[in-house]
């Protein structure tokens, strides 16, 4: 079973890149990556869920 799939789904939903989500979650890709490798407490899960709405704002702009 892949973890934080909930996660890795709601970024292709979104039509984003890890390291979109990442520059707004305030890691580097690699790092970002990593932390998704285990599964993560619901408080980073929302965390990461609203760096996500916020790249989604920020990045659909730019395009």
């Amino acid at each position: 079973m892949e973890n934080n799939k909930d996660i890795r789904n709601a970024i292709r939903a979104a039509k984003l890149k890890q390291w979109q989500v990442a520059d707004m979650y305030g890691l580097s890709e690699g790092n970002f990556s990593r932390i998704l490798r285990k599964e993560l407490s619901l408080k980073k899960k929302e965390e990461i869920f609203t760096a996500i709405e916020k790249a989604k704002k920020e990045f659909k702009k730019v395009n």
